[in-house]
C-alpha cells in the first residue's frame, strides 16, 4: 500500500515596510524550507506599540503547522491596526472592553481587531444618549437588534470628510498646528480683553471714583489731639498695702473706661450740641454732601457723625486716655477738645461725690450728737453748781472737813488738859471749870460741822447729795467730752478718706489747634478701597468658580 506524501507548507513573514495588503495577497509559499534568517520588525509607529512585545524572529521553520487564510487575515488586520498610531490609553482601553464582552484578546491589537470584528468601537466614549431608545424608523438588522453605528471606512472623495493619517505631509501638520495656536491665541486675547474689562468695571473705576471723591471734592477736616490721665489723692498711711496700688493706675482703671464712655455717649453729644452747636457745625453748606448733615437730622444721625469725629482710646498699661477731635474748622476742633476735658472732670468728680458725701455724712451726724450730749452735760452740771450756791462745793466740803478735824484736834488737847487739872490733889476749880466750858464749845462746834454736811438744807438736799450730784454731773461731762472727741476725730478720718477718694484730670498733652488738615488721608483712603474692592472682586470670583464647577461636573 502506497502511502500519499505529506505536504508541508510554510509562511514567510514579511516584517518591512509592506502594506497590510500586500501581506494579505501573499500567496502561500510551496512546502519547501523557509530561510534561516528574517531582517528585524519595523519600528512602532506610536508609543503604546512600542510597549507591545516585538515577534521573535523566526529561526526555524514551524514543522507541520499550516497558516490558514483567517490567520493570515488577520494578522494582516493587526498590522494594519499597528499603524494607526494608537496610543498605549486607547490600546488598554480596548483590552478593558474586550474582557468586558467576553473576548480573549492576544495582545492589545488584537483586542481592537476583535472588537471590530464584532461591531464594537473600542474608542467610543460613553454617555447618557447610548441609553435612549431607538425610534421606530430606525434601521434593524435580521434578528431585529438595531446594529451599532460605528465610524467605517470609506474611501475618500469628495464630500467625504479626511481619515486621519498620521503620515501626512509636514505642511498640512504645520498648518494645523498654526491654525490650533491662532486659535489659542484668539481666545488667551479675548479672555484677557474680558478680564481687563471686569477688573476695569469693578476695582479700576470704582478705585478712580474714591480718588476723585478724596483728592477733589471731600472737605479738609482738622483734629487736636490730647492725651489725660485720672488721679486720685495719695493715702495718708503712705506705708500700707494699699496706697501702694492706690498709686497706681489699676487704681483708676474704672474710672478711666468709665470717663471713656461718658465721652463717646449721647449724653456729652447733646450737651456739646446745646453748648456749642454740633449739629449746626456739620450742617453748613462748605461741608460736602457726604460729611454733611441734615439740618433736621435726628439726634441718632448726629451721634452716628459723632462718634465718627470724637475718637477716644484708652492705654490700660500706661492709664492714659488719648482723645481726637475733628472738626471743619482748627479753631472750633481745639474748643471741642477742651469742653469735652472738663465734661469728663465734672463726670470724674461725680463718680465719687456720693461715696465723699456719705462717709462725711455720718461722721458729721455722730460729731453734732456728741456736741449736742457734751453741752447738755455742761449745762446740768451748771444748774448743779447754781443750786447748792457755790462754785466748788467739793472744796468747800474738804474745807469743812479740815475745820473738824482741827477743831477735833483742839477738843483732844482741851480733854489732856482737864485731865491734868483733875490730876492734883487740889485741883483749882475756876480753871477746871474753864477747861470743861471750852470742851463743851469745842464739842458743839464739831457738830454743828458735821450736821452741816449730812443735815439737808431748806430745799430739802443735804450738802453730801448735792456733792455726790455734783460728782456724777462732772463724771459724765467728762464722759461727754471723751465721746465729742471721739466723734471730731472720726470726723476728720472721714474727711481725709474722703479726700482721698477725689478724682481729678490731669493733661498730658494739652489742646492745641492744627494748622493743617489731617482729614481725609487721601493717599491712605485711596489704597484701601483698592484692597477692599480687590478682595470682594476675588471672593465673588473664586466662589462663582467654585458654584460654576459644581453646577457642571
Amino acid at each position: 500500500m502506497t502511502t500519499k506524501p505529506k505536504a508541508k507548507k510554510f509562511r514567510i513573514r514579511r516584517t518591512g515596510g509592506l502594506g497590510a495588503a500586500a501581506r494579505a495577497e501573499e500567496p502561500m509559499q510551496d512546502p519547501v524550507e523557509a530561510p534561516t534568517a528574517v531582517t528585524p520588525a519595523a519600528p512602532m509607529q506610536s508609543n503604546a506599540a512600542k510597549n507591545e512585545a516585538p515577534q521573535p524572529p523566526i529561526s526555524t521553520p514551524a514543522q507541520g503547522e499550516v497558516a490558514t487564510a483567517s490567520d493570515v487575515n488577520s494578522e494582516a488586520e493587526i498590522d494594519a491596526i499597528r499603524r494607526e498610531g494608537l496610543t498605549g490609553r486607547q490600546l488598554r482601553m480596548a483590552r478593558r472592553v474586550a474582557q468586558k464582552h467576553g473576548l480573549a484578546p492576544t495582545s492589545d491589537f488584537d483586542a481592537v481587531r476583535l472588537l471590530r470584528a464584532k461591531g464594537i468601537d473600542p474608542f467610543q466614549r460613553s454617555n447618557m444618549l447610548q441609553l435612549v431608545v431607538p425610534n421606530d424608523g430606525e434601521s434593524k438588522n435580521d434578528t431585529g437588534e438595531t446594529p451599532v453605528q460605528l465610524p467605517q471606512t470609506v474611501p475618500s472623495g469628495d464630500g467625504m470628510l479626511p481619515a486621519t493619517d498620521l503620515l501626512a505631509g509636514a505642511n498640512e501638520r504645520a498648518s494645523e498646528i498654526m491654525k490650533i495656536q491662532r486659535d489659542i491665541a484668539k481666545r488667551r486675547r479675548r479672555k484677557i480683553v474680558l478680564l481687563i474689562s471686569r477688573l476695569s468695571f469693578f476695582i479700576f473705576l470704582p478705585t478712580l471714583l474714591a480718588a476723585y471723591y478724596f483728592y477733589i471734592i471731600a472737605t479738609p477736616l482738622y483734629a487736636t489731639n490730647s492725651e489725660f490721665i485720672i488721679q486720685q489723692a495719695e493715702s495718708a498711711n503712705a506705708g500700707s498695702l494699699g496706697s501702694m496700688f492706690g498709686s497706681s493706675q489699676l487704681a483708676t482703671v474704672q474710672d478711666s473706661i468709665a470717663v471713656q464712655g461718658y465721652l463717646t455717649s449721647r449724653e456729652a453729644m447733646q450737651r456739646l450740641d446745646e453748648d456749642f452747636g454740633f449739629k449746626a457745625h456739620f450742617a453748613r453748606d462748605e461741608i460736602d454732601a457726604i460729611q454733611r448733615l441734615d439740618p433736621d437730622a435726628t439726634d441718632e444721625q448726629a451721634y452716628k457723625l459723632f462718634k465718627r469725629n470724637v475718637k477716644i482710646g484708652y492705654d490700660p498699661t500706661e492709664g492714659i486716655v488719648k482723645m481726637e477731635v475733628i472738626a471743619a474748622d482748627p479753631e472750633t476742633s481745639e474748643q471741642w477738645a477742651r469742653t469735652l476735658i472738663s465734661y469728663a472732670e465734672e463726670r470724674v468728680d461725680s463718680i465719687t461725690q456720693r461715696v465723699r458725701e456719705d462717709q462725711m455724712k455720718g461722721a458729721r451726724e455722730s460729731f453734732e450728737e456728741a456736741l449736742a450730749e457734751r453741752d447738755a452735760a455742761l449745762d446740768r452740771l451748771v444748774e448743779i453748781q447754781r443750786t447748792i450756791e457755790t462754785i466748788d462745793p467739793l472744796s468747800e466740803v474738804a474745807t469743812i472737813n479740815g475745820q473738824i478735824g482741827q477743831r477735833e484736834t483742839e477738843l483732844q488737847e482741851k480733854e489732856l488738859q482737864l485731865q491734868a487739872l483733875l490730876d492734883n490733889a487740889r485741883p483749882n476749880a475756876a480753871r477746871v471749870e474753864g477747861v470743861r466750858a471750852d470742851i463743851r464749845r469745842l464739842q458743839a462746834l464739831i457738830d454743828s460741822l458735821r450736821t452741816r454736811l449730812t443735815v439737808a438744807s431748806t430745799d430739802g438736799v443735804s450738802l453730801a447729795d448735792k456733792n455726790a450730784e455734783l460728782r456724777r454731773a462732772e463724771i459724765d461731762l467728762q464722759t461727754r467730752d471723751g465721746l465729742l472727741q471721739g466723734a471730731l476725730q472720726q470726723m476728720e478720718t472721714a474727711r481725709i478718706e474722703a479726700n482721698r477718694q477725689v478724682r481729678y484730670l490731669s493733661l498730658g498733652v494739652t489742646p492745641t489747634a492744627p494748622d493743617e488738615a489731617v482729614y481725609p488721608r487721601k493717599f491712605e483712603n485711596t489704597v484701601l478701597a483698592f484692597i477692599i474692592l480687590s478682595g470682594i472682586y476675588l471672593m465673588v470670583s473664586l466662589t462663582a468658580s467654585i458654584l460654576r464647577e459644581q453646577v457642571t461636573s
